[in-house]
């Protein structure tokens, strides 16, 4: 299975809740920080939600 490289390269700072939630269940909570998640359909989707404020690559 393979996994995606996930970082965060804008900040939450004015943004919805729903959106600060999603990154936070990602792991992002600064700008910069970086998780590793597997590519699986509950990702792709949190993903779409703040794919504005991320970076991601294949790991």
């Amino acid at each position: 299975m393979a996994n995606l490289k996930i970082e965060l390269v804008r900040s939450l700072n004015s943004k919805s809740k729903k959106q600060i939630a999603t990154a936070e269940s990602l792991g992002l909570r600064k700008i910069g920080a970086v998780t590793i998640q597997p590519d699986n359909a509950q990702t792709q989707g949190k993903i779409k939600v703040i794919s504005h404020l991320i970076k991601v690559t294949e790991a």
